[in-house]
């Protein structure tokens, strides 16, 4: 069983569930007024189900780069711990139940935007990193729709906060990335992936992190701005988009340590989707 839950991506699902709970809990506080507890629970259950099934197909896409990567090359599907056919088994199944908890047990908004997120990642993202420098943002837009997910959830709407959201992470995301890309830079190289470092040179992959931490420190604290947040959560916003620029900033201008200030920065990445987030959820 440990095996068919490694092809889930555990770790990716679960830290993907924090910013549905800021999105829930954002919209409950400005519109609905009161958290609704089943419908959390049922579009916490349902989006994980549904980032589950989008990850085990993944798997099943990528294993042959994953063969070609030390990071990935002990997977099940590359060393044929699970079959390709019991993986698609498997990811059928969590789709069906992710969806069906989605739009039965949530609301069909919510569930239009776990179906685009689900297609975005499978298909956009696996075709666009094989072929584009860009494959990252295709990835990241399909990354960022969980707290839209919960907003949708708790709100049964989408609206200009919902948008913000979906720009916070999408902003997150990419600076999150594309360190991850610097440390492994090798890997992807070894499995023919044109992820930015490998493509455009380190310089151009730090300044791009700069932009899009700059792009985060300026969207970071706009829920507040208007009105769907409180002040408290518009500094702890204001000051994590400072930190994470000033982490940005002194990578683009290291010269020896490259792959180290990376890691710092996704790890610090890590620390400010977590901090923003509960900042959204615990508010006002």
């Amino acid at each position: 069983m440990k095996k068919y839950y490694s092809l889930a991506k555990p770790g990716l699902v679960y830290g993907n569930l924090i910013p549905l709970i800021g999105g829930f809990a954002l919209a409950s506080r400005g519109i609905t007024g009161a958290v609704d507890w089943p419908v959390l629970a049922a579009a916490l259950v349902g989006l994980a189900l549904v980032m589950a099934s989008a990850c085990v197909f993944n798997n099943y896409i990528d294993r042959g780069i994953d063969a070609a990567m030390a990071r990935t090359k002990e997977r099940p599907l590359v060393t044929g711990a699970v079959s390709a056919r019991a993986a698609l088994v498997f990811g059928s199944v969590l789709g069906a139940a992710g969806f069906a908890m989605l739009y039965i047990g949530v609301n069909a908004i919510a569930g239009d935007v776990a179906a685009a997120g689900f297609l975005a990642y499978i298909f956009l993202y696996s075709a666009a990193k094989r072929a584009t420098v860009h494959g990252s943002l295709v990835g990241s837009l399909a990354g960022a729709v969980p707290p839209v997910v919960g907003y949708a959830a708790a709100a049964g709407r989408l609206d200009p906060a919902a948008g913000i959201l979906f720009l916070i992470m999408v902003f997150w995301q990419m600076p999150h990335f594309l360190s991850i890309a610097i440390y492994r830079a090798g890997d992807y190289a070894a499995a023919g992936i044109p992820v930015y470092p490998v493509a455009r040179g380190m310089q151009k992959t730090k300044a791009l992190i700069v932009a899009y931490a700059a792009a985060f420190a300026v969207v970071a604290p706009s829920p507040y701005f208007i009105g769907a947040a409180g002040p408290i959560y518009g500094i702890i916003a204001a000051v994590l988009g400072i930190v994470w620029l000033v982490l940005a900033v002194r990578l683009y201008f290291a010269r020896d340590g490259e792959e180290q200030q990376a890691r710092l920065l996704f790890f610090a990445s890590l620390a400010v989707m977590v901090l923003l987030f509960a900042a959204i959820a615990i508010g006002p």
